[in-house]
């Protein structure tokens, strides 16, 4: 009997440090577990898994008075076993990227090479020519998945025909979108697949040495990530004359970065790498002519690289079939917001977004109208209802003003305010901004102000207007991605909700009572029985009333914290 405990950030979060500590506490059990990374059903987390040959019992949102009942009767112990809807959801979705994570342990090297770890590489040292190996690249069709989805194979033939005595492979862990957490769950789960990739693009380039930029915020995926290096050296998978082959090299590190969201932007990293600010530099030349330390250099994210192990093993036209005919293979989306199973899903591209949402996602928390869904984090854009069936690739999403991005997907339902929503990511931009260029800096700073200044109930006639002039000379005077996109947000809820906008500048009110300074509370009389407890919660004392008669709130007094609206089991207090 083997036991699998999930142990990701997420498991962690959940309490799966606890499940373990019972674990070790059950000594006559004599049990032995193992840790795994984030299957990707973050939302049942702590998951815990039973395998007994080749059948597995999958028990959910495991508690540690749970463990010791499911270990003395998993064959028929119900509580806490997962749902065949979430099974079947698990089953639906192709996993290339994601096809180690919950599954080995991601600090046990043996695990991954039980499972035919470092073959794909092993095999382009030992039988393949560099042409070979981007050929396959190219067959496979493969985008890169941090966001602008260039042609993977292309940056690297640029890289390896680029002269130079020494060139660099850089994977950008710098994962900074909110509410995305792809790389950093594959980086827990199956760090070594990662290594794989970039072995296989340092052949591939003719490189050496590779070093990951990730953000220091990672610390679980730093920690397994160079445990993962350390045991690859000593297998002698990394280092000198790896594999026994003479001079064959591939050194690696890992670059802690400080977490700036302008360093996803490649010349903003490599800036980075040098120990310079991060600031973005003019292109061309780009990084595969001339990039860290202006040598030639191949820059692609975590999900690019955990990708090419599989398709070396299975072949460029493997990867092919899934996905449309613009663009290929699969892709990892952090479905977060307001649905109700979130989580990471890997999904061919080409679906709809509606299947994502609902057939995956499971729907909208309380079954409550989807209105909008934003791809892309900050540099992306909302997609409203009306373009739930777009499909889910690089060219339809784009149409919608939206971009994929590295794959966060945050769904909003009626109670999401898109003015409020704009503000929240244009705020992100505005702060995270380098500073470098003058539209960037003010321009978005401006913006920002306007919004604010709307959702406070101060708009004014001609803000709408403003605010789209000033999104284009922002997107245009921008010498890098994020200045480039920071609009997007605002540009698109503008197109698909400017109504929201028109309700808080002229009619100076909310329809989702998300403003506070445009909403207003108040007691149901024909509700209220007087049992005081709203009162008791109000933090400011605003609401007045004797026992069982009805209350009044003081609105010049009231905060707007809402705390009554919670806390009333009647129904009596009302939101305008």
């Amino acid at each position: 009997m083997k036991v699998l405990v999930g142990a990701g950030s997420c498991g962690f979060a959940a309490g799966a440090h606890k499940v373990m500590d019972e674990l070790e506490a059950i000594q006559d059990l004599q049990i032995d577990y193992e840790i795994t990374g984030c299957i990707g059903m973050c939302h049942l987390e702590p998951i815990m898994e039973v395998h007994e040959g080749d059948e597995v019992f999958r028990f959910v949102k495991v508690m540690p008075e749970d463990v010791r009942p499911i270990l003395e009767d998993f064959r028929n112990y119900e509580n806490n076993r997962i749902s065949t809807e979430d099974a079947d959801s698990l089953v639906k979705q192709p996993r290339v990227v994601l096809k180690n994570c919950g599954v080995i342990n991601p600090e046990d090297i043996e695990d991954y090479i039980k499972i035919g770890g470092y073959e794909a590489v092993r095999a382009c040292y030992t039988s393949k020519t560099q042409e070979e190996v981007i050929d396959e690249i190219k067959a496979s069709g493969l985008r890169g998945r941090g966001g602008a989805g260039f042609p993977t194979w292309f940056k690297w033939d640029a890289a390896r025909k680029s002269p130079g005595p020494k060139k660099y492979v850089v994977c950008n862990a710098d994962e900074g979108d909110p509410g995305a957490f792809m790389d950093r769950s594959v980086l827990e789960g199956d760090p070594h697949n990662l290594i794989e990739g970039m072995m296989i693009c340092g052949y591939a380039i003719g490189s050496d040495e590779g070093v990951v930029y990730v953000r220091a915020e990672y610390p679980l995926a730093i920690r397994r990530l160079e445990k993962a290096i350390k045991d690859a050296k000593a297998k002698g998978f990394l280092g000198k004359d790896i594999f026994g082959i003479k001079g064959r090299n591939f050194e690696m590190r890992i670059k802690a970065g400080a977490g700036a969201f302008v360093c996803g932007e490649e010349t903003a990293l490599i800036a980075s790498l040098e120990g310079e600010r991060g600031m973005p530099r003019l292109k061309p030349p780009f990084p595969a002519q001339k990039g860290y330390w202006q040598l030639p250099t191949n820059i692609n994210n975590v999900e690019t690289f955990a990708n090419v192990p599989w398709i070396i093993n299975n072949g460029g036209a493997a990867f092919a079939k899934y996905g449309n005919e613009s663009s290929k293979g699969t892709k990892v989306f952090a479905l977060t917001g307001k649905v109700k199973k979130g989580g990471l899903v890997e999904v061919p591209m080409g679906i709809s977004l509606r299947e994502v949402i609902y057939d995956i996602g499971g729907g909208i928390v309380g079954d409550r109208p989807f209105k909008a869904v934003q791809l892309g984090g900050p540099s992306g854009g909302c997609v409203p209802a009306s373009l739930i069936d777009t499909t889910v690739d690089y060219e339809s999403i784009t149409k919608t003003g939206a971009i994929v991005g590295s794959g966060g997907m945050v769904v909003m339902d009626d109670t999401t305010c898109m003015v409020d929503m704009a503000r929240f990511f244009l705020d992100f931009t505005c702060k995270e901004s380098c500073g470098k260029c003058t539209y960037c800096r003010m321009g978005t700073k401006r913006m920002l102000e306007i919004l604010e200044r709307i959702t406070e109930g101060k708009g004014k006639d001609g803000d709408i207007e403003l605010l789209e002039e000033l999104s284009y000379k922002v997107k245009d005077g921008s010498l890098c991605g994020l200045g480039q996109t920071a609009p997007n947000p605002v540009l698109t809820t503008i197109k698909y909700f400017r109504n929201e906008y028109e309700d808080h500048i002229y009619n100076k009110t909310c329809t989702a009572k998300q403003c506070t300074a445009l909403i207003r509370y108040e007691v149901d009389a024909e509700k209220c029985i007087g049992c005081t407890v709203c009162a008791k919660a109000c933090p400011v004392s605003c609401i007045k009333g004797e026992l069982r008669k009805v209350h009044e709130i003081d609105q010049e007094a009231c905060i707007k914290c809402g705390q009554c609206f919670q806390k009333c089991k009647f129904d009596a207090i009302r939101v305008y």
